[in-house]
């Protein structure tokens, strides 16, 4: 006899765990198939452990400028065994909360690969879960919702084969037993910038190649400018306008090469390792989707505002749908389609208000629109940038480099998007993530009193500049 569940969550990662809890929270019984570890992504080999690596990398590159600040020490290095270590130990702490949150919301979880059947014995509509279990044994979950949460993996270009030696993915560089002298990052978006960041604070010669005209081409372009410009600095290589040609890869020595067209020009690039990070894929194969209404186009599932597929009670959140393929917005995703699962008519999510970060050092964060979209939106655009250097937190901190900039409706004096980049701007973006949400006013941010000294008097300051009258510039 199979088991009954108001709610089968396909996919155990960020998305799919808060789901779970929202839903277990509303009274469901709920279940989630997941065939690795609760977590997913995010958790094992994403958000938590790239950054781990790049906090080590971080207070690796402050201990070798100590004398800055009056701090001396001999022989400063590094071992990467322990780098490593430490980022297992977060890992597997954060595992375990995820895996007492379960058992806290008696939310039961089948450990197996999870295929969604069509109508059957089982169920007179498509939905019902087969559960294909390590050892071989099958079982089959009957839901009245599904939800599929199945996320993504590396992309990579057509005819680049990854080997996991020469050529990798940012799964198999956040294994690396030691580090490579030099590599080539393929891609200079989000996760090629936190990789390069990181490698080149740990001293590896770093070349990126970015087929677009400049790195993180979707930040608003006087912060990508800033950073390529900060990065450079510290004697990252950065190749904008390069097209790699996967054919071109050689390896032999201990080396791997690659061309690139650079400006009409064909360009050998040689290095101990290559980075692939072009982006990532839904994982949407081998779900059995064929038995059942859900569509799939350019490689994602379709869902409405609701995140219902064609299948009214099936929905799909996460990677696994396309758009902002980040950790923080396939939990709200999950905690929306839960809620509209309950008939608890949530306010459908609007992307336009969802902060995005990248952990490189600098940070670069933002939220709405840049300063060319509102333009191509056809919005008279005024806008307001404030520097760090001035602020005396900042010349703390030891880091003032970057700025705040606002993006705001010159007619109705609307806040329309904030872009940072700067030391800590990760953690500042909630702020102007909730400007948006309330339609927030620049005259309203500037007289909220922000505490001195701080690193956030500059969202104040960027918010005056916007009709001149900054204080501190």
């Amino acid at each position: 006899m199979s088991q009954e569940f108001d709610l089968v969550v396909l996919g155990g990662g960020t998305g799919g765990y808060v789901a779970a809890i929202r839903a277990a929270q509303l009274g469901m019984k709920v279940a989630v198939v997941e065939k690795d570890k609760l977590g997913g992504t995010c958790l094992h080999r994403g958000c938590i452990p790239s950054k781990a690596l790049l906090r080590s990398a971080e207070v690796y590159a402050t201990l070798k400028e100590g004398d800055k600040y009056g701090v001396l020490a001999d022989n400063i290095g590094y071992d990467f065994g322990k780098v490593q270590a430490r980022k297992q130990a977060i890992v597997d702490q954060l595992h375990k909360g995820v895996q007492y949150l379960m058992g806290k919301g008696k939310i039961q979880v089948f450990h197996g690969f999870g295929r969604v059947m069509g109508p059957s014995i089982f169920s007179p509509q498509a939905g019902a879960v087969r559960i294909e279990k390590e050892n071989g044994d099958q079982e089959i979950i009957v839901p009245r919702f599904l939800l599929l949460a199945t996320g993504s993996r590396p992309r990579t270009l057509p005819g680049l084969a990854i080997d996991g030696e020469y050529v990798i993915t940012s799964d198999e560089a956040l294994e690396l037993a030691s580090l490579p002298s030099s590599i080539i990052i393929v891609g200079g978006g989000v996760i090629g910038i936190e990789w390069a960041s990181l490698l080149n604070d740990f001293g590896v010669q770093v070349t990126v190649l970015e087929y677009a005209d400049r790195i993180l081409p979707f930040e608003d372009e006087e912060v990508s400018k800033e950073l390529a410009r900060l990065l450079k600095r510290r004697k990252v290589n950065i190749v904008t306008g390069a097209k790699v040609l996967p054919d071109s890869v050689a390896k032999s020595d201990g080396q791997v090469t690659v061309q690139a067209e650079v400006n009409g020009e064909v360009q050998s690039f040689s290095a101990e390792k290559m980075l692939v990070s072009v982006g990532r894929q839904a994982n949407v194969e081998n779900l059995g989707l064929e038995a059942t209404e859900v569509k799939v186009e350019r490689g994602v599932i379709v869902v409405n505002e609701h995140f219902q597929t064609a299948e009214p009670h099936i929905y799909a959140i996460g990677d696994v749908i396309g758009g902002l393929q980040l950790a923080h917005v396939a939990s709200h995703e999950g905690i929306l389609a839960v809620e509209h699962m309950a008939g608890l008519h949530p306010h459908p999510m609007d992307y336009t208000k969802v902060p995005k970060c990248t952990y490189s050092r600098p940070e670069v964060a933002s939220v709405g629109l840049t300063e060319a979209e509102a333009k191509e939106q056809g919005y008279e655009v005024k806008t307001g940038k404030f520097s760090f250097k001035p602020l005396g937190k900042a010349l703390v901190h030891g880091e003032n480099d970057g700025f705040v900039k606002l993006v705001v409706d010159g007619k109705t004096n609307d806040l329309l998007g904030v872009h940072m980049i700067g030391p800590h701007v990760t953690d500042m973006i909630s702020e102007a993530g909730l400007a948006r949400v309330l339609d927030a006013t620049p005259w309203e941010i500037a007289h909220t009193i922000h505490p001195h000294p701080t690193l956030a008097e500059a969202i104040a300051e960027a918010a005056l500049a916007v009709d001149g009258l900054a204080i501190h510039s």
